[in-house]
């Protein structure tokens, strides 16, 4: 470690130390003090040691939340190297390109998830299954078996600002970026949570958010920062998720549509207030929110606003505070609202939101030109359109023309990336995808499209179609055939008339 650095293996040592009694993490059925956990690290560090890793080595997990992921982010910092959480739930030709992209040493993946990476070239990529044993004859080792009882290598010399993990984003252009997280600006996140929420070692966090998402993460380094406890859930069940609040006094959970209805559903059904729960986070809608504020009244739900690339919440608030707001600033980070030429608007103008900070991530994966842009002017450039109120609140506004961003559930979906996977099928000429309004998931993804001509085509048949081709959450919900796409004076289609003109659901 560099003289004026903390960095995540750190926190896991103090954690030992000063709390190594208490539970930090439960999960596959067992449960871990922090001084276990610190010891688990360690063992694993020394197995990827002698499997080769080191600092600033990839290594790619593609697995159910478990304690082999929290293990292996553990691992890797005491190493500097990068993890790179895998969306389970993208295509095997998404995968591919993941794997592709960062080019990792070593490769970790639950027995059900291995047909996913059967596409990828994986030469020279040592494989490991979070399995009971070895798959015989398939090249896959036991995970089980790098975690060695001999002393772990010294930790790495790094500074805080060396990267920690590689998240995808949503493809702007039809491929995703990989966003390089630092151990600064996660574990300035985690800090940042532990000062709004006032979380102890007391806190649990129902981990129920896939630790391949940045919110799931970010909301277990927050408990670590804490040295409270993390209860991993492999699936999202509402009915253990109310078991776990009401029996372990889970107090911390993150949610997205429809998640949080489902939950006081079932509470509902089991009789239960959920007493244990303190801090609810993530977005809803209204008449959700003003249910739970009804039914849980002794927890807060807060807003925020943040993304991948600026490690977690660049401003949070109570929602009760300010309904419809994304809260105020966190401390430590600039955040302004700016014009297209970069120029600070009028309080209360809208423009797009640009952050300064520590949390700030260090750039995409291999995307110079794209760094370039998004870095421009000493400001990260979020692509999203807001604006501040006179007391400071942040209003999200929408995304900006280059940034067209659906949000189905929660997950960030590009239009470019579903057009790209529409416009493969042979009966496609044009099509143009955006947003609306979804009482389920928040925002649907609807397809406006034009057959060639002497074409018929069902709308079910072409949304399994997209389904086939990438993750089936950014298939269409909504199908729309018309015989052309109005054009803009240079000859495009013109997108904005298209969503005007289809808007309804």
């Amino acid at each position: 470690m560099t003289l004026r650095s903390f960095t995540l293996h750190d926190q896991i040592e103090r954690n030992a130390l000063l709390h190594g009694g208490c539970t930090a993490f439960v999960a596959d059925g067992q449960a871990l003090t922090h001084a276990q956990y610190a010891a688990r690290v360690a063992s694993l560090a020394g197995g990827l040691a002698g499997a080769g890793i080191a600092a600033g080595d990839r290594v790619a997990i593609l697995a159910h939340n478990g304690q082999a992921y929290v293990d292996l982010i553990g691992a890797a910092a005491r190493l500097g190297a990068i993890v790179v959480p895998i969306n389970w739930r993208l295509s095997s030709e998404e995968v591919a390109y993941v794997l592709s992209d960062t080019t990792p040493k070593l490769l970790i993946a639950a027995p059900d998830m291995q047909p996913l990476v059967a596409g990828a070239e994986l030469a020279g990529v040592r494989k490991y299954t979070t399995g009971p044993g070895e798959d015989a004859g398939t090249g896959w080792s036991a995970l089980a078996g790098l975690y060695l009882e001999r002393a772990a290598p010294t930790p790495a010399v790094i500074a805080d600002d060396a990267g920690l993990l590689i998240v995808h984003t949503a493809a702007v252009g039809g491929r995703p970026r990989g966003a390089l997280l630092s151990h600064r600006g996660l574990l300035a996140a985690a800090g940042k949570s532990v000062h709004a929420w006032n979380l102890t070692s007391a806190d649990v966090q129902v981990g129920v958010l896939p630790l391949f998402h940045l919110a799931g993460i970010g909301m277990t380094l927050a408990l670590m920062a804490a040295a409270g406890a993390t209860v991993l859930l492999p699936r999202f069940d509402p009915k253990a998720v109310v078991e776990l609040i009401d029996e372990q006094r889970g107090s911390v959970m993150g949610s997205f549509p429809p998640m949080l209805g489902a939950v006081l559903d079932a509470a509902a059904a089991a009789g239960s207030k959920l007493r244990g729960l303190r801090i609810m986070t993530g977005i809803d809608a209204p008449d959700t929110l003003a249910r739970f504020a009804a039914e849980c009244p002794h927890a807060s739900f807060w807003v925020a606003y943040g993304q991948t690339e600026t490690s977690g919440s660049v401003s949070t608030s109570p929602y009760a505070d300010r309904p419809g707001s994304a809260g105020l600033p966190v401390e430590q980070h600039t955040v302004a609202i700016v014009d297209d030429e970069d120029r600070p608007v009028a309080l209360g103008m809208a423009g797009e939101i640009v952050v300064r900070g520590p949390m700030v991530f260090n750039g995409y994966w291999n995307c110079d030109a794209d760094n370039a842009f998004t870095f421009r002017g000493g400001w990260h450039h979020t692509g999203d359109m807001g604006r501040f109120d006179a007391d400071g609140y942040l209003w999200y506004v929408g995304r900006s023309a280059a940034k067209e961003l659906i949000k189905p559930g929660g997950e960030n979906v590009y239009p470019a990336e579903v057009e790209r996977a529409l416009l493969e099928h042979p009966a496609l000429s044009e099509a143009i995808v955006f947003g609306v309004p979804d009482a389920q998931w928040g925002e649907a993804i609807k397809a406006v499209c034009v057959l060639k001509p002497g074409q018929t085509l069902a709308a079910e048949a072409l949304i399994e179609f997209v389904g086939q081709r990438i993750a089936r959450y950014k298939k269409p919900k909504h199908v729309v055939f018309v015989a052309a796409l109005p054009k803009t004076a240079a000859g495009g289609a013109d997108r904005a008339a298209v969503k005007a003109a289809h808007a309804a659901v």
